[in-house]
């Protein structure tokens, strides 16, 4: 029930970012001053965020789906390679149905680069599934390892986003919710053949260190959105959008509203995953 709980929750986030940051002119112009805080970070750290950036393509989330196949069989968990195959397809194809077909973005802005929708991040979906698919299909001991990867690479990705000014912020942070609805999802389905075998009689699944390694990217999603909340108030005493330099806290709280949804999207999704694969 709380896996199902927290991809209910997930799907509801995508909506409310929508309805908050694209969907009011006050939002749309938050995430217009942290675009155009981003040029700072552009000048100076595209060099280093196109390269990483590159790698994310079609066949980058097919050599995910294979390589996470891949692993279940090997570890003959076959129910477990369907799951992971209908995570990661799952989860991009819903951010690209609900990016192009479902939501829209009303031209409260002029500009070029306000025209289309852009949430949910594609990139940062592909990237956070097939890393989600990884956390799902490794063996139990190896999780915690997996998921602080995982978060890490996640905002690394997200982060590039916002550097090429390729997203705003909302849609990095839908795209993590995206994938942490489908990962939940799936873990609330999880078939016998997918639970987690003992290594020894008498093994009782113990897992304090993922519980710890859990708690601690909870504790961090928690204090990044803390100084997310801190720079849209800051963005208050520039007017919502008034050009008077609010365009680096904007940024800056984009950037670790980032930060939030990666810890807070893995943290979740380990801990959803040893608790559902308990035999």
């Amino acid at each position: 029930m709380t896996a199902l709980a927290v991809a209910v929750a997930s799907a509801w986030g995508v909506w409310a970012l929508w309805r908050v940051f694209v969907a009011t002119r006050r939002g749309q112009l938050a995430e217009d001053l942290a675009f155009e805080g981003a040029r700072v970070a552009y000048r100076h750290l595209w060099v280093l965020a196109e390269p990483l950036l590159d790698v994310i393509s079609t066949s980058f989330v097919a050599g995910g789906i294979l390589a996470a196949v891949l692993v279940a069989v090997l570890r003959r968990r076959w129910a477990l390679a369907i799951q992971v195959a209908v995570l990661v397809a799952g989860a991009n194809v819903t951010t690209q149905v609900v990016k192009h077909q479902v939501l829209d973005r009303p031209a409260f802005l002029g500009g070029w680069h306000f025209a289309d929708n852009t949430l949910p991040s594609g990139h940062t979906t592909a990237a956070a599934s097939v890393v989600a698919a990884l956390l799902l299909v490794v063996p139990r001991a190896w999780r915690p390892a997996v998921a602080l990867g995982g978060a890490g690479y996640t905002a690394v990705i997200g982060v590039s986003t916002l550097v090429g000014r390729w997203h705003r912020p909302s849609d990095v942070v839908a795209g993590v919710l995206v994938v942490l609805a489908w990962g939940a999802l799936v873990c609330a389905f999880t078939p016998m053949t997918g639970l987690d075998s003992p290594r020894r009689q008498g093994d009782r699944l113990a897992t304090p260190g993922s519980t710890a390694v859990g708690v601690l990217l909870l504790l961090a999603a928690a204090g990044f959105g803390v100084i997310t909340t801190l720079a849209l108030g800051g963005l208050a005493g520039y007017s919502w959008g008034l050009p008077t330099g609010g365009d680096l806290t904007a940024y800056g709280g984009g950037v670790f509203a980032v930060l939030a949804s990666s810890a807070l999207g893995f943290g979740a999704l380990l801990l959803i995953r040893q608790a559902t694969s308990r035999p």
